[in-house]
């Protein structure tokens, strides 16, 4: 244990702390009517605040015990940015943005994963769409049954939907 705490690793501590304890004060004052018979809003951020405060605490104790920052290598130099694969992860925000209405959430996250693996190098378009598909309908299908949240059923949700035997709203 070394007499001095290294600053910058006990403020990024903190800083994770106070995120987390504010995070946990905005989920308690979120609003949930009583007539709410699922899951209501507040467990997920009152989840993720939570661990954000636990984050905070195991950082401030690590960096009261000498820190952490001395065992990360130095960076060095590494070029220019990649402009073609930030093109590809805008891009994939963007056609969602443009698709979750028109297209449906489905389909709008699937051109998204693609664009966004891409981005991160996968040259195997038909494997990210083979596996984006399911898990964006598994996702949707989760928000809607399991939470009650409608995110919006677009073209392949109202077929799962007719396939299902429910009404597509």
């Amino acid at each position: 244990m070394t007499s001095r705490i290294p600053l910058p690793d006990l403020l990024a501590g903190l800083a994770v702390l106070v995120f987390g304890l504010v995070g946990i004060w905005q989920a308690w004052a979120i609003p949930v009517s009583p007539l709410y018979a699922q899951v209501g809003p507040k467990p997920v951020p009152y989840v993720v605040a939570t661990c954000l405060v636990l984050l905070g605490a195991a950082l401030v104790v690590q960096a009261v015990r000498g820190g952490w920052s001395h065992h990360v290598p130095e960076v060095v130099e590494s070029g220019p940015p990649n402009t073609r694969s930030l093109g590809l992860l805008f891009a994939g925000l963007a056609a969602n943005l443009l698709l979750i209405g028109p297209a449906g959430f489905s389909i709008a996250a699937t051109v998204q994963f693609v664009l966004v693996a891409r981005a991160f190098g996968s040259r195997s378009m038909a494997r990210d769409l083979l596996i984006a598909l399911p898990l964006t309908l598994l996702v949707w299908f989760l928000f809607v049954e399991g939470l009650g949240v409608n995110i919006g059923a677009g073209i392949l949700e109202g077929i799962v939907l007719r396939l299902l035997g429910q009404e597509v709203v």
